[in-house]
């Protein structure tokens, strides 16, 4: 396990906006899922060469680029119920250490701030691997997931359901499409 600290990392990183994504998926009605995207992230990653296991990340998403395709949907997301994007712009993910588990799966673990409340979190990362566009551009490619439960940050807002349960669980699954750019 590679702990982070104050960086002396040689190779910079960075978003491939176009080919990547950032989402979530919470359970609605205890019957099935409803997905949400942050359009509007961004992503700097260090590391030392091609080595991803000393990699230095910090991602921030703006809050106020929340999308459910339902506007009255996005719009209660953005109220002070949950992301209150008026006072928190931006939700704040920074890593502190990155395990490898084998040759294309990484841990990735980190401070995750929403609003006013940072925790830790872990999520697993799928690399795609490395390639050339035709360009000659070097890319890294990354499946992420996990799951944090919502209140833990001050997300609480609910409503009972007649039939017993509640409308909105409260675990969230987090999924990551990230493309990175290598700094020339």
């Amino acid at each position: 396990m590679t702990t982070l600290t104050a960086s002396t990392k040689e190779t910079q990183w960075t978003l491939d906006q176009a080919h990547s994504e950032l989402n979530f998926k919470v359970k609605h009605m205890m019957i099935n899922n409803v997905t949400g995207t942050f359009g509007s992230f961004d992503l700097k990653t260090q590391t030392d060469g091609n080595d991803f296991t000393t990699a230095e990340i910090t991602l921030t998403a703006n809050t106020t680029s929340i999308s459910t395709n339902n506007d009255t949907r996005d719009g209660h997301l953005k109220s002070g119920d949950f992301f209150d994007v008026e006072h928190f712009p931006q939700l704040v993910f920074v890593s502190t250490s990155v395990e490898q588990n084998d040759s294309d799966s990484y841990t990735l673990n980190g401070n995750l701030t929403i609003k006013d409340v940072t925790k830790p979190v872990k999520l697993d990362v799928e690399f795609g691997g490395l390639g050339v566009d035709p360009y000659g551009n070097e890319k890294a490619g990354f499946s992420i997931s996990g799951k944090i439960n919502r209140t833990e940050w001050n997300l609480t807002w609910n409503t009972a359901l007649e039939a017993g349960g509640f409308l909105l669980a409260d675990d969230v699954k987090i999924l990551a499409e990230i493309q990175l750019n290598k700094s020339k």
